[in-house]
């Protein structure tokens, strides 16, 4: 891969969360370096520790760089023209013979908006069916829904000022602190400015963000609505209600507080397994301080009444009227990079592009007409789980599934799994060719990764920027947008000639404004006719971007543009439309650049302020939440309820985080979580091997103690998969049961049972060439810098050890050193194989789980080994030299050993002493609640 700029600065956004930070990638002699872009305004130069390693994602290994066709049972590479007409072939077939509804897409919110339009552009109005959905389903469908329901439309009111010039902040559901950890960082920053700033949080588990909270509401789960009617009756009961605002602007507050009125604070304490005083307090709070924010995420979001927990929310916003000002309203945390880019291109299967509804005829009618497509689906599409369903049961015959990987995330994933092996057709897009769904693969695409795709993607604050490209394509790697373009022409359909992503966004834009005449607030009129140049130019802009005029398609005609949130720049020029929104168009505008930001303000930064919603009648709805528990109950057999989420260094299902070594050390294994009163109950140990079975499937992983899982509840992050463990996909477990409504899936509660998982003995295995991992029971692969690293364990007595660790390290060269130690009375065996000055392996077993530690034996691997160094292979360590203990801060690679020495050398009092001395918790400050427990431990009183 060469670098297109090899000096100079390229602007782009980073890879992860919705919180859309802006990086800055150089390249000199030290390699690629990836800095926060400080001109952004999501994070004005900051970077959590994911987006930091950004470029440790970067290598070739393990990419698929060619088209892949399946014959006789096995992948086989071949070129683009035999994989895009396999792919369309089939693809024409299928829907001949058994219409429209027999092929899907899956998509994903890594896509880009530009990927995302094409993909749904084919599927809705050139197939004719909406069945195409995607991986942000799983994560924000529910807030979609609610902002519907309340609002009229999927909008976001707010923007992250709004945070600081907040006096309450209501995280609910969000463990920020290690899923947003910028926006989080401002929250705590606007609080160092503003110490009255409140914050409170309502999550089942004591996170990470909750170390840092005023007040921590551990509800049971499931019972958020019971909490968030009750606040809304105390508001009313308190005269913390704006009823002019209400009678003049909404609909439903009667009905909505009707079904509260049982929410006494006693009975929400009861009910949520909360004080009744903690109850009390975050009703006092919310009531004395009208600047509030409350910020949501998937602990909302993903659930069977997630639907209903947002509108409970926007409930409490819209009888105190606190919606549409500055510091107040309620605030969807998104979890994808692009998740909203794809609400606004009609990602969902319930929707169309452009914010118009798929069961609306008139906007079908206005996307086809646009379009000039020959068919537009009729009706609403599958839903992800219901989509897998279908494929399992042969409804759907053909699925073509891009940028995710469902077998893992999906809950009941072994169904998901059953279901690509029956499925007649499947095509995979992708950056790498073996994850978890590549193995089911009929046609393997390969995809541009971050960092060489280019396009545009939207945040959680509606802040469009653009991600450029820095890399040259690897390979035979092309864009998804592409791949999507030669097959519907394949097909026979017109209308996707695209001169670039330049061109699909400016169709994007002009069908937003499109018959629009306010009735969407979705609308990016005033960047249509934006130039290649003036597209790869743009800056953050927050939407609405309207045009003063009406947009036209098939005339070119266009009307006068003004550009909101561009400094008060205003530029007047055509539209650049076209017929059929086909390739870019004529661009006859003057330069359209974005410039709002660079003063890092952006107007349009809040909607409804005048009071006036997207529904008909321009009103709001309170929507009457009837509280209800998820659907299936914990019981003697299965009496633990289970909750997924992240953890902090890693994405999704690491396919990019699991290359980046700086990023494996805080969490190097699937854990489960749970009660020391539950694990003895259970019959299994902290830091040794059990297996977590729902009715669905099961999974091994280790056993913690965090002290933050409450009895009857457990936690297990969801981001190992079949490439980097042996059995933790914690999908298999989840319950498939989704919303209602959105169709989301209960990831935060289903119920399991943990028992006890023997074993005989237990290992680590550092390798420059991979293991034998057919020899072992369990097994974790962990990435180090300069090798890999497995944690595994075993059943059954190892005969000869020496040949067993030969056997699977692969070593056979008669010339190499092969150290080892024995103590068969305990169980102790360690070898260590050298070639020359070099370290190529160790293999240490035990017949206990506390082996030596790992960190300086693979530091070893990057290293010339001398006699001394030799001596001390097979102790682990030095003599005399001390672990330096778990990763604490993964930015600066700081352990808990070197944080509590020097805490107790120097006698360091709060973090800000021990960032001075260490750096740790200096950049993203994920690791400054670890920090803090630190010093706690130690006798010390953190005061930051």
């Amino acid at each position: 891969m060469d670098l297109k700029i090899p000096i100079a600065a390229v602007r782009t956004t980073c890879a992860y969360c919705g919180v859309g930070c802006g990086v800055s990638v150089t390249s000199g002699p030290a390699g690629l370096q990836v800095l926060g872009d400080e001109q952004h305004p999501a994070n004005k130069g900051r970077l959590c520790v994911k987006g930091s390693a950004l470029g440790d994602t970067l290598g070739m290994e393990g990419r698929l760089l060619q088209p892949l066709l399946r014959e006789d049972g096995a992948l086989r590479a071949t070129n683009w023209d035999a994989a895009l007409g396999r792919v369309a072939e089939g693809f024409s077939r299928i829907i001949a013979e058994h219409g429209a509804d027999a092929v899907a897409m899956y998509v994903s919110g890594q896509l880009l908006t530009e990927d995302y339009y094409v993909a749904n552009k084919f599927m809705k109005g050139y197939v004719g069916s909406a069945n195409i959905d995607t991986n942000s389903r799983l994560c924000m469908s529910s807030s979609v829904a609610g902002h519907k329901r309340a609002f009229g439309e999927d909008i976001v009111p707010g923007c992250y000022e709004d945070f600081e010039l907040a006096d309450l902040v209501v995280l609910a559901g969000s463990n920020a602190a290690w899923c947003h950890p910028v926006l989080f960082q401002r929250v705590l920053k606007a609080r160092e400015a503003r110490p009255g700033l409140k914050v409170v949080v309502i999550d089942p588990r004591r996170t990470a963000t909750c170390e840092l909270a005023d007040l921590h509401l551990p509800v049971r789960p499931g019972t958020d609505v019971w909490l968030f009617n009750g606040l809304l009756r105390w508001l009313r009961e308190h005269g913390c209600t704006d009823s002019a605002w209400v009678e003049r602007h909404t609909i439903g507050a009667e009905e909505a507080l009707a079904v509260a009125q049982d929410c006494t604070p006693e009975e929400v304490a009861l009910v949520c397994r909360l004080a009744v005083e903690d109850v009390l307090t975050f009703y006092r709070w919310f009531e004395e301080n009208e600047r509030a924010v409350t910020a949501y995420s998937q602990g909302v979001n993903q659930s069977s009444a997630g639907t209903d927990k947002v509108n409970a929310i926007i409930n409490c916003h819209l009888l105190s009227g606190r919606i549409g000002r500055p510091g107040m309203g309620p605030f969807s945390l998104t979890g994808q990079p692009n998740a909203m880019g794809g609400r606004e291109v009609g990602g969902l299967a319930n929707t169309l592009a452009a914010h118009m509804e798929i069961e609306i005829p008139r906007h079908r009618e206005v996307v086809q007409e646009f379009w000039g497509s020959p068919r537009m689906a009729g009706r609403s599409g599958l839903k992800a789980v219901e989509l897998f369903e279908a494929i399992d049961v042969g409804r759907v015959k053909a699925v073509w599934i891009m940028g995710t990987n469902p077998v893992v995330s999906l809950p009941d994933a072994d169904r998901m799994r059953r279901a690509l092996a029956r499925c007649e057709l499947v095509v995979v897009s992708d950056v790498v060719e073996r994850t978890d769904c590549t193995e089911y693969a009929d046609v393997l695409l390969p995809a541009l990764a971050w960092g060489e795709k280019d396009g545009t993607v939207t945040n959680s604050e509606r802040v469009i920027s653009r991600q450029r490209a820095f890399l040259s394509a690897p390979g035979q790697a092309r864009g998804d947008w592409r791949a999507v373009c030669e097959v519907a022409k394949r097909m026979g359909f017109r209308g996707f000639d695209y001169a670039g992503p330049h061109a699909i966004f400016d169709e994007h834009a002009r069908l937003s404004a499109y018959r629009n005449d306010g009735e969407r607030l979705f609308n990016l009129g005033g960047l249509a006719g934006l130039s290649r140049e003036q597209y790869d130019a743009l800056e953050p802009v927050r939407w609405p971007v309207r045009t003063g005029g009406q947009a036209r398609t098939g005339d070119g005609a266009a009307g006068q543009l003004s550009v909101d949130g561009m400094s008060g720049q205003r530029t007047t020029g055509d539209a650049g439309a076209e017929s059929g929104g086909a390739a870019g168009g004529r661009e006859r505008s003057s330069a359209v650049l974005c410039g709002g930001c660079r003063d890092n303000r952006l107007d349009s930064e809040r909607l409804f302020g005048d009071g006036r919603f997207q529904h008909a009648d321009g009103r709001a709805r309170f929507v009457a939440t009837r509280p209800r528990m998820p659907q299936h109950a914990t019981d003697a057999e299965y009496p633990l309820a289970l909750n997924t989420g992240r953890v902090r260094d890693q994405w999704h299902t690491m396919t990019r985080t699991g290359r980046a070594a700086k990023l494996a050390g805080h969490t190097p294994e699937c854990f489960v979580d749970l009660h020391p009163q539950d694990a003895l109950l259970a019959g299994v140990r902290e830091g040794e091997l059990a297996r977590v079975r729902s009715a669905w499937g099961a999974l091994v992983a280790r056993v913690r103690h965090s002290g933050g899982i409450a009895r009857g509840g457990v936690f297990v992050p969801i981001h190992w998969n079949g490439q980097t463990a042996s059995d933790a996909r914690v999908g298999a477990l989840v319950n498939p049961v989704v919303d209602p409504i959105s169709g989301e899936p209960e990831f935060k509660h289903t119920p399991v049972t943990v028992e006890p998982f023997p074993v005989d003995w237990h290992a680590f295995i550092l390798t420059r060439r991979g293991a034998d991992l057919d020899a072992l029971t369990y097994w974790t692969r962990v990435q180090e810098t300069e090798c890999v690293r497995y944690e595994a364990a075993g059943r059954g007595r190892i005969r000869d050890r020496a040949d067993w660790a030969r056997q699977l390290v692969d070593e056979h060269d008669p010339r190499a050193d092969w150290l080892e130690y024995e103590d068969a009375s305990e169980g102790i065996y360690r070898a260590v194989l050298l070639s020359g000055d070099q370290l190529q392996a160790v293999v240490f077993i035990s017949s206990r789980p506390d082996l030596p530690p790992r960190t300086w034996l693979a530091a070893q691997f990057g290293k010339t080994i001398d006699a001394r160094t030799r001596a001390a292979l097979l102790a682990g360590q030095p003599l005399g030299q001390r672990d330096d203990g778990p990763v604490v801060c993964s930015c600066f690679g700081v352990g808990a050993g070197t944080i509590k020495q020097a805490i107790i050398k120097r006698r360091l009092c709060s973090v800000q002493e021990v960032t001075a001395c260490l750096k740790a918790g200096g950049n993203c400050g994920s690791c400054i609640p670890e920090i803090r427990k630190l010093l706690d431990s130690t006798g010390q009183r953190s005061t930051a």
